[in-house]
């Protein structure tokens, strides 16, 4: 499927994008892809709007940030990445496109979609209407599927890295904290980076555990429960409360926040977002053939069942939470300084 869009001719004179320094439109990265406008900024990287002097069409490239390039957890996932992507071939998943020549600097090249951030449009619209929001969570689970077939997790689903594609159809991205069922590589980085997106992120992930398939079930869970309600699943202060709510209880039940959700949307929402990941959908595939076939979805009173999480009992367990949190990133860290010491 040929999303790119195509681009205007370059200008005639260009500045040469060197091995140093940050990327800025009108550069031209190795010789072949003209840099024509930034479209977005995280603290991880920079995403362009690029020209192929080689094929004439617009792609997107995707540079790491020069304090990610010279860290050696940024770096590595950065690697990761584009080893996934350059494997990957579905409809509903950004594309990513092969640079056979050496590069002079690390980037990724990807098709150029026209579209925009789930997470915009569930700003713009809340709650979004039920078949609405079933049917994007239905081709994220397609997305799913495929990925899980080949034995790839997403690890960090959220609404930032899903695009609404303006053609109507959609695309899974940012595979930097993917991992295959085969890969013992290790990972450091931030918050975000190393456990996902505190609002959307699994309970066993919380409790330090790498992440599987079912893990991107209760994300996906978790981000239908937002869509179509209006709010979160869970609230906190901060970022280390709305991790431990999920541990110890379970959201507000959907209908309570949503009276006009159907109770076949909610018993989907909370099978998706069981605290034990062997109660939850066994995979992807089964959450598309209920959200596609409503009539086919058992009820089950899934919402008298909820329990309420355990409120925090003083400060000093929120700096109990945060200092083993923080000792779990240093570890993990040298052990990381130790893989990479004993393979070089």
């Amino acid at each position: 499927m040929d999303t790119l869009m195509m681009a205007d001719p370059p200008a005639d004179s260009q500045s040469s994008a060197s091995g140093s320094g940050e990327l800025t439109p009108g550069m031209v990265l190795d010789g072949r892809f003209e840099l024509i406008d930034l479209v977005a900024r995280s603290n991880m990287a920079s995403i362009f709007k690029a020209y192929d002097l080689k094929t004439g069409e617009a792609v997107a490239i995707k540079a790491p940030l020069m304090s990610v390039e010279s860290d050696l957890g940024g770096y590595e996932r950065f690697q990761r990445e584009e080893e996934i992507g350059l494997t990957l071939d579905h409809p509903s998943i950004l594309r990513f496109i092969k640079v056979e020549r050496e590069k002079s600097r690390p980037y990724l090249v990807m098709e150029f979609i026209e579209g925009e951030m789930l997470a915009d449009r569930m700003a713009r619209i809340k709650p979004m209407p039920e078949n609405d929001a079933a049917r994007i969570v239905s081709g994220v689970c397609d997305a799913l599927d495929y990925l899980y077939r080949r034995g790839i997790v997403h690890r960090d689903l959220k609404p930032q890295n899903i695009i609404l594609c303006r053609d109507g159809s959609l695309r899974l991205i940012d595979f930097g904290l993917a991992r295959t069922t085969k890969s013992r590589r290790l990972t450091f980085a931030g918050l975000t980076s190393v456990m996902g997106t505190p609002d959307y992120i699994a309970p066993e992930q919380v409790k330090g555990k790498r992440g599987d398939h079912q893990s991107d079930i209760y994300s996906l869970g978790a981000i239908l429960y937002e869509m179509v309600t209006g709010s979160a699943p869970f609230d906190g202060e901060n970022p280390y409360i709305i991790m431990n709510v999920r541990l110890t209880g379970d959201p507000q039940a959907p209908r309570a926040r949503n009276p006009k959700l159907t109770p076949v949307m909610e018993e989907i929402i909370l099978h998706a977002m069981e605290r034990s990941p062997g109660q939850r959908y066994l995979s992807a595939l089964v959450m598309k053939r209920e959200l596609d076939n409503c009539h086919m979805v058992d009820l089950t009173n899934r919402h008298l069942r909820l329990r309420a999480p355990r409120p925090w009992k003083s400060r000093l367990r929120l700096w109990q939470v945060i200092a083993v949190f923080v000792l779990l990133q240093v570890a993990l860290f040298f052990a990381l300084l130790l893989h990479f010491k004993s393979h070089h």
